[in-house]
């Protein structure tokens, strides 16, 4: 029986991985196998990994780029080296990034389980070791990141609803992931193997929105020559996400509100109801009270859907997060565009993290991919658009307009003069009938 351990195999040589593999089955373990970075990059984005054993000449990109990243992103995996070109100051490099042993090529079976005992052990020694600080306690939650107090109470409610089919609003600004959120609740609980569909209502046209959610039968209207499910029983025993929910027409808001009522849902043309066990999350950027108070959104659904509500902040709410943001993008683009790690200097970040991001995280995820594309392994203020480079967000707080900052010095002025407006105006530098007209 294989042990729960996973480990990672990173070499370019398919010989060599294969023996590792070979050595490590036999000794229970079960392994991953990537011959380049890039490849081993994905592994590590979908899968649990607990060693990481990785080459360091590769080309393209090196695996002691990998060792730098996986120290950065998975501080707690242990980490192991294997080369067939050992070197002084790559084994100072790799042991400085928290590898635990270094091995040379051709090795034995027998030292290469010595090396793993002790990577494990390693790790076996951080779990018993005090908890780190806050900031270096894992960043991610399913496909999103960050560390912020704003970023942790919406994973904080996804804990909550991850396990039930509880009806979930998610409200926020556009572009701030919303459609994350409702997949993280999605692929982060028990029902992640059923369905999970989702439909942007915005984007399909109103006369045919209802047929696409809720299917129908032959001849129920012009060009319906087939009976066809819809989006909802294609997500039957999994989740149904409806985005721009405050874009659906009356007719559709009708039936969804029969759905989340009974349960069950009728195709277009039908008479027989079909029950359904499906769970709804519906997302927003729209003001639903205010669409309510138009008449133009039921308030009875409005309360169906919003069982528990999630409010995803603007990212001007969670700067702290952009680091990791623009690191995950850079990761993201640099390894699609340019088969390598991209880094940015200090003060573009400094430009990136004092923007307001009108666009939220989707504005900023285009900067990114548009400087990884244009920069030569770095990313300098250079290949930032200039809107970024020479605005300068000022808080609203604590400024006053010009007009308002004129009626209070006129009052001063008046207040001095005991509301002589002929001293006043002289004060002022004005004639007396501006003064009046400024009055007014």
């Amino acid at each position: 029986m294989l042990k729960k351990e996973n480990i990672l195999l990173v070499d370019d040589d398919i010989d060599i991985l294969e023996l590792l593999q070979r050595h490590l089955k036999s000794m229970d373990y079960h392994t991953y196998k990537a011959v380049s970075v890039k490849e081993a990059l994905y592994i590590l984005k979908d899968t649990e990994i607990d060693l990481l054993v990785t080459d360091i000449n590769m080309p393209e990109i090196d695996g002691l780029e990998l060792v730098k990243y996986v120290a950065e992103h998975y501080p707690n995996m242990p980490k192991l080296v294997v080369t067939g070109f050992p070197s002084v100051e790559d084994a100072s490099k790799v042991i400085q990034h928290g590898v635990t042993d270094y091995l040379t090529k051709p090795f034995t079976k027998a030292e290469l389980e010595d090396a793993v005992k002790k990577a494990f052990a390693s790790k076996d020694a951080k779990k018993t070791a005090k908890t780190p600080p806050k900031e270096n306690i894992a960043k991610g939650y399913a496909d999103m990141i960050g560390t912020s107090e704003a970023f942790q109470k919406v994973t904080e409610i996804i804990d909550r609803v991850k396990d039930n089919r509880a009806t979930v609003l998610v409200r926020g600004e556009s572009g701030t992931g919303k459609e994350l959120v409702a997949r993280a609740i999605h692929y982060s609980g028990k029902f992640d193997r059923a369905p999970f569909i989702a439909v942007n209502c915005g984007a399909i046209p109103e006369n045919l929105l209802e047929a696409e959610l809720f299917g129908y039968t032959k001849g129920a209207f012009t060009g319906a020559n087939e009976n066809r499910n819809g989006f909802f029983q294609a997500a039957h025993k999994g989740t149904i996400f409806l985005d721009e929910i405050g874009n659906a027409t009356l007719p559709v808001q009708n039936r969804l509100l029969r759905v989340l009522q009974e349960k069950e849902v009728t195709k277009i043309g039908s008479q027989k109801a079909e029950k359904l066990d499906v769970r709804v999350i519906a997302a927003t950027n729209s003001d639903l009270e205010e669409l309510i108070q138009k008449k133009t959104f039921r308030e009875d659904l409005y309360y169906r859907l919003s069982v528990v509500t999630i409010d995803v902040p603007p990212l001007r709410e969670r700067s702290s997060d952009i680091p990791l943001l623009v690191d995950k993008f850079m990761q993201k683009y640099g390894i699609e565009y340019k088969d390598r790690f991209v880094r940015i200097a200090n003060d573009a970040l400094d430009v990136l993290e004092r923007y307001s991001w009108p666009g939220n995280i989707r504005e900023l995820e285009n900067v990114v991919q548009r400087a990884v594309i244009m920069c030569d392994g770095k990313i300098t203020l250079e290949h930032l658009p200039n809107e970024l480079k020479y605005k300068i967000d000022f808080p609203k707080k604590g400024f006053k307009t010009l007009q308002e900052k004129e009626k209070e010095y006129i009052q001063e002025v008046l207040l001095s003069t005991q509301g002589n407006k002929t001293k006043a105006a002289e004060i002022l530098g004005i004639n007396r009938k501006t003064l009046r007209e400024k009055l007014k």
